[in-house]
């Protein structure tokens, strides 16, 4: 089989994982994005939105999970990582990626309105950025959660 079709395989996978983090972000009525942390085909850690139930800004899905696996690997740095995450990171966390130093990032859903691509690329130089995993499954489930919160 070839590489590029099981990594693919293999990023479906793990977003899949992800989405059901971001399942349980709606079911508790946070914005349902969730997030995990892969290492060596082996999850690390994992997290989902948590910013009304810990009255916290920052408890971002990809917050809990990168903080998760540095505890996980005992380093402040994840070269060879990958985040898989519902949404594309916003500015906060792409920050905290590029500090990171992660090696891959994957996200489902394009964020048009405070995704990080808006401003370039602020991820580490060597960080891979894969866009549009489940994207339409990721872009159902916030557009859904955002017409229950107007009505």
């Amino acid at each position: 089989m070839n590489l590029k079709i099981q990594q693919k395989e293999s990023d479906f996978f793990w977003m899949q994982v992800a989405y059901n983090l971001a399942l349980i972000a709606y079911e508790e009525k946070e914005i349902p994005v969730g997030a995990i942390v892969v290492a060596n085909e082996k999850l690390i850690s994992k997290g989902y939105n948590q910013t009304e139930k810990l009255q916290d800004v920052t408890a971002h899905a990809e917050m809990i999970a990168l903080t998760s696996a540095f505890n996980h690997l005992g380093s402040k740095y994840l070269q060879g990582c990958t985040l898989y995450v519902t949404l594309e990171p916003c500015v906060m966390c792409a920050g905290a990626l590029a500090w990171s130093q992660i090696s891959r990032v994957v996200f489902g859903a394009k964020d048009e309105h405070r995704g990080f691509s808006r401003w370039g690329n602020l991820l580490h130089p060597k960080t891979e950025i894969i866009g549009g995993i489940m994207e339409q499954e990721c872009s159902e489930l916030l557009k859904k959660f955002f017409a229950e919160l107007r009505n």
